[in-house]
């Protein structure tokens, strides 16, 4: 009796412990098909729904009709009016420099005199023979007028004269060839020799430079020749004096076009009162031609360049067909490009005066897209800009 009721209970036991497990089951069976349920919901109502991206923020520029001259562009360097590097005719040794390296140096001014000790001593020599050949000539003429002395004697007396003359005139014209003049106006460079260091003819001695005026000298094709004249006004500028630019004249059209390269040479003549330019610097040259029109131009950030056609992105005012309410959308224009100065670039067909186009960031953008103007950090294109890492 005692070993049947055990059974019984064992399993009414049993059965206690799993209705809990059940109804926690069912519990999260339901809280699952609940939460799909929801999930699917929103999934629908996102699919039934259109997705919008918000308007991206742009900055933007309107196009402008401005008066530009037409240009052609080179590259060249300055050079001297007149520059030499002064050197000596005759060897010797350096008795003084009469000159500062980096000075400035006035035609006729004496640079280094060379040791003149022994012409010196044959200069009074020969000036002793001259007086006394003088003395004699002079005599030899007194008694030909009396015709005391022949004809002979007094050409002999001539003649030694003459030489006696030769001899003075040669030695002056050593020693003056052993004192080294400036040849000409100009700021020296610096000096080549020392006192007392013995040298050879043909010794540098250092380099004298005119530099008001320079010239500037570049070339240009050979198409180009039938636009150039002398007195066109031409700009340049110098990395070596950024945020600069100086204005000259066109001033010499070789004669010649070169048969290697087909360019021809073009010299311009700049005035250089603070000598900040220098004879050997790389500049950048623009010739202004005479014949201005307008020319629609837009910053060059503004464009995008492919292989297929340039672009700009142009900002109009679109209305919502639902709606009503107008944004702001792109048009992607194909556009032509013309030449390019500073920050700006010339646009020859494509787009109107007055337009908006977005000026930055355009590599990012698509056709139809939403945006909105924001031109609180866009930078400002300028003709002349001079970044401050330049």
């Amino acid at each position: 009796m005692h070993d049947v009721a055990k059974p019984i209970r064992t399993a009414a036991k049993v059965r206690f412990i799993r209705k809990p497990v059940v109804l926690a089951v069912l519990g999260l069976v339901v809280v699952l098909v609940l939460l799909l349920g929801i999930k699917a919901l929103q999934i629908r109502k996102m699919m039934s729904t259109p997705f919008t991206m918000p308007p991206t923020a742009v900055s933007s520029a309107v196009v402008k009709a401005e008066d530009w001259a037409p240009t052609l562009s080179a590259v060249g360097s300055i050079s001297a009016v007149q520059g030499a590097m002064v050197s000596t005719e005759l060897g010797g040794v350096v008795a003084s420099v009469a000159f500062q390296s980096g000075g400035v140096a006035k035609k006729g001014e004496l640079l280094v005199k060379l040791d003149m000790s022994a012409e010196e001593g044959l200069l009074k020599n020969a000036q002793s023979d001259l007086e006394l050949a003088r003395a004699n000539l002079e005599r030899a003429r007194d008694l030909a007028v009396r015709k005391v002395v022949s004809k002979q004697e007094l050409d002999s007396a001539e003649a030694l004269f003459g030489q006696k003359q030769g001899t003075v005139d040669n030695i002056n014209a050593v020693m003056r060839k052993k004192q080294i003049l400036a040849p000409f106006d100009g700021q020296l460079g610096i000096r080549q020799v020392n006192v007392g260091q013995m040298i050879n003819a043909g010794q540098q001695v250092v380099a004298l430079t005119s530099l008001d005026p320079v010239y500037v000298d570049f070339a240009l094709p050979q198409q180009e020749l039938a636009r150039l004249s002398e007195g066109l006004e031409v700009t340049v500028r110098t990395d070596a004096v950024p945020g600069k630019e100086f204005q000259g004249k066109l001033t010499a059209i070789d004669s010649m076009v070169d048969s290697v390269t087909r360019n021809v040479s073009i010299q311009a003549t700049l005035a250089n009162p603070d000598h900040t330019l220098r004879p050997g610097m790389f500049i950048k040259a623009w010739i202004a031609l005479p014949n201005k029109s307008k020319t629609l131009v837009v910053p060059g950030s503004a464009v995008s360049y492919a292989p297929y056609g340039d672009s700009v992105y142009v900002i109009e005012k679109k209305p919502d067909p639902k709606t009503g309410k107008e944004s702001e959308v792109l048009r992607q224009q194909v556009v032509r490009v013309g030449q390019a100065r500073g920050d700006f670039i010339a646009i020859l067909q494509g787009i109107k005066e007055g337009e908006t186009i977005v000026s930055t960031g355009v590599f990012k953008l698509r056709n139809g897209m939403a945006v909105f103007v924001s031109n609180d950090l866009a930078p400002k294109p300028e003709l002349n800009p001079n970044p401050p890492d330049s």
